[in-house]
């Protein structure tokens, strides 16, 4: 079974996904990650984020592989690495490249074949897993979702301003929607939930009684 989530960063998609997995018994994929993972991956090997060609070819090779939710990039654990700034100021072309989109959507498919899953990005309802069992789209304002970001980002203790905070977040939904290939939109047959008013708590309750009721 594959439950497909997408939706905008800081919509909470993340963490209701890890949740809904762990409630259900279900593996959990952040294809996100994968991209992360990706341009780290570039950016250590001296990879120009503009090389479709470069860029297509080492997401060929990409040694990546999850441990629950730990990302490990050839054995190495790098989950707190792809959320540093310097991943966010460079995924946007990373994942706007077609040549590299194909060969992600083809390792997604791939982990995702080994077991059941819920998976989370930007284009799963639509291309990644276009016959999911049960599609989501996650979503929340603006400002809520910058204020779950800064949070998170205070937790972290990363080293960045509200002002570039605010920045990067409305560049990276610019880039999401009006890329080329495998934007971010709404499946006509996804669910659309509005998290705004919600807590993680009341949205898992919620898309549990959904699953179920849908089989």
């Amino acid at each position: 079974m594959i439950i497909a989530m997408d939706g905008p960063a800081g919509s909470g998609k993340t963490t209701i996904a890890k949740k809904l997995a762990e409630k259900l018994g279900l593996d959990y994929l952040d294809t996100g990650a994968t991209y992360r993972t990706l341009t780290l991956k570039a950016l250590r090997d001296g990879v120009s984020v503009n090389d479709e060609k470069a860029l297509s070819e080492l997401a060929l090779k990409l040694n990546i592989n999850f441990d629950g939710t730990r990302v490990l990039l050839d054995g190495e654990d790098v989950t707190d690495a792809i959320r540093m700034p310097e991943i966010n100021n460079n995924i946007s072309p990373v994942v706007a490249h077609p040549g590299v989109r194909k060969a992600m959507v083809n390792l997604q498919r791939e982990i995702a074949q080994k077991g059941d899953y819920v998976v989370e990005g930007r284009d799963i309802t639509t291309v990644v897993f276009p016959n999911a069992e049960h599609k989501f789209y996650m979503d929340a304002k603006f400002e809520i979702r910058f204020k779950r970001r800064w949070m998170e980002i205070e937790t972290k203790g990363m080293n960045i301003t509200k002002e570039e905070l605010t920045a990067s977040m409305r560049k990276r939904d610019i880039a999401d929607t009006t890329r080329e290939v495998g934007a971010l939109k709404i499946a006509d047959d996804a669910y659309y939930f509005d998290t705004s008013d919600f807590n993680i708590d009341q949205v898992i309750e919620k898309l549990s009684q959904l699953i179920k009721r849908n089989g």
